[in-house]
């Protein structure tokens, strides 16, 4: 039976409320691997070999290769990655402290070792080789390299005041990401942090923070990031949201794992939950997920143990509250606090808008972590929605008067915007793949490389090697991954990550 629009739709609704990134193996993904592994397509109308290019090699590339391998037999692809190292978010985003997650990485592996499938690593789209020079080399280009930039604040001097970074760059810190090794931030001049952002992401940084070290370094956080924690005076972590504590757009496993934090007790305002769950009554009978959240949220902030037990450390979320200011000292421009406007909530409950109200609050900080979200960056000579953050398409397929576009799909957040956590890219990048099945099917995609003109990497690999790029397939990858698990059991973690591309391409024999 194929996977319909209607059968991935009727899956999507039971996903509503779905655990972030840091819990894929829930059971509700469970049975929707098994649902979709059993499914096939009726046989294409074409059965030529067809040739297609991937750029990006996470959850979404992955995700779509293999109901592509799966439903077509005469199928090759071959998958670009900037980096020589694969499994883009499952790597460098998904928290140390979540294995479970990474264990999809096997899956992963199994794919890359079809025939069919080649891993071209180290090979930058739109600086190494341009999606012109991509094309014509394919039947047909799916891009799924999600989002590589973060959302500013739009604060006075936020770039050029130390210790002030996105969540996205701190992450890739604690997680091996090569360009945000050095990040170094400093965690030794204040006790308190401030996160801007309410979200999955805002709590796993808050988390890692606040989270004993002996549990840490059972981890594959780096070790220069451990090491900095070990020397860490934070002990104070505010999370800042504009909006109302029904707003807030972390899930329940997130909040149980930090209401569970030893020795942190947790601050927030609770007459303002409990009145916003009163108003809201009527919208969280009809959405059971946001509920429990609630629920969790009050009885995680009035828990008497919790009230009587003195910690030595704490998070609190603030809710209608606004950044405006950045306060430094005067001297030596280091971050010292920030200013908040405090806001009220206008319009209708199920979407209010936050309106400042003039009033002021300053709170100390010496660390700011802002998590408002990612950006999706364009390739030259496509078409992007900037607003969004992605590349207008219907169900994957690129939409643009340009003939240029022809044959380019979209997955993951390239195709929906920086939202959803790993179960939401799955069934999307099922639905991408249904979508170029499909066009199959109807004729509207077939094989179009030129006679001329060398099919796939067999076509460009002479060219990347003239202009000195050194190409990393699995194989030379598997010799990382080898080194990395070596250098990490000693220690008792599951890897020691390799965070310097020079390294990555000496150990691969590059």
């Amino acid at each position: 039976m194929p996977v319909t629009r209607s059968v991935v739709a009727s899956f999507k609704g039971r996903l509503v409320g779905a655990p972030p990134l840091s819990s894929l193996c829930t059971q509700a993904h469970f049975r929707f691997i098994r649902f979709y592994s059993a499914s096939t397509h009726p046989p294409p109308a074409s059965t030529e070999a067809l040739t297609i290019g991937m750029v990006g090699s996470g959850p979404a590339g992955f995700y779509t290769a293999q109901h592509l391998l799966r439903n077509l037999p005469n199928v090759k692809i071959d998958m670009y990655e900037a980096l020589p190292v694969p499994y883009g978010l499952v790597r460098f985003g998904v928290a140390p402290d979540h294995p479970e997650v990474k264990n999809v990485i096997h899956k992963f592996e199994t794919i890359a070792q079809d025939p069919r499938f080649r891993f071209i690593g180290n090979v930058r789209i739109g600086h190494d080789l341009d999606l012109a020079e991509l094309k014509p080399r394919y039947d047909a280009l799916i891009l799924s390299y999600g989002a590589s930039q973060d959302q500013r604040l739009g604060l006075p001097d936020e770039d050029a005041i130390p210790n002030v970074f996105s969540a996205r760059a701190f992450v890739g810190w604690y997680n091996g990401l090569p360009e945000h090794r050095d990040l170094n931030p400093d965690l030794e001049s204040s006790d308190t942090a401030v996160v801007i952002g309410q979200g999955n992401v805002a709590l796993d940084v808050a988390r890692v923070l606040l989270m004993p070290l002996d549990e840490l370094a059972k981890t594959d956080i780096t070790e220069h990031a451990l090491e900095a924690l070990r020397r860490s005076k934070i002990r104070h972590v505010h999370l800042i949201g504009r909006r109302g504590p029904l707003q807030a757009s972390f899930t329940a496993k997130e909040l149980r794992e930090m209401i569970a934090l030893p020795d942190t007790k947790l601050h927030l305002d609770v007459p303002l939950l409990q009145s916003q769950m009163e108003a809201g009554s009527a919208i969280l009978s009809k959405e059971r997920p946001r509920r429990r959240l609630m629920e969790l949220l009050l009885k995680g902030a009035t828990n008497p143990l919790s009230n009587t037990s003195p910690t030595s450390k704490s998070w609190s979320l603030k809710f209608l509250s606004s950044p405006i200011h950045l306060v430094t000292n005067p001297t030596t421009q280091a971050l010292e606090g920030l200013q908040l406007e405090k806001n009220r909530l206008e319009g209708p409950l199920n979407a209010p808008r936050a309106v400042g109200t003039g009033e002021i609050e300053e709170i100390p900080c010496g660390l700011l972590l802002r998590s408002i979200g990612y950006k999706s960056v364009p390739l030259q000579g496509l078409p992007f929605d900037s607003k969004r953050g992605m590349i207008p398409n219907v169900r994957g397929k690129v939409q643009n008067e340009d003939s240029f576009t022809s044959g380019i799909y979209v997955a993951g957040w390239l195709k929906r915007g920086p939202t959803g956590v790993i179960a939401a890219t799955m069934y999307d990048a099922i639905e991408t793949a249904d979508t170029i099945i499909n066009d199959i099917q109807k004729g509207e995609l077939q094989p179009r490389i030129g006679p001329t003109v060398p099919p796939g990497f067999k076509g460009l690999e002479s060219m990347l090697r003239a202009r000195g790029v050194k190409v990393v397939d699995f194989h030379a990858w598997k010799k990382i991954d080898e080194v990395e698990v070596a250098e990490g059991t000693p220690k008792g973690k599951p890897r020691e990550k390799v965070v310097e591309v020079d390294k990555m391409m000496e150990i691969a024999g590059r």
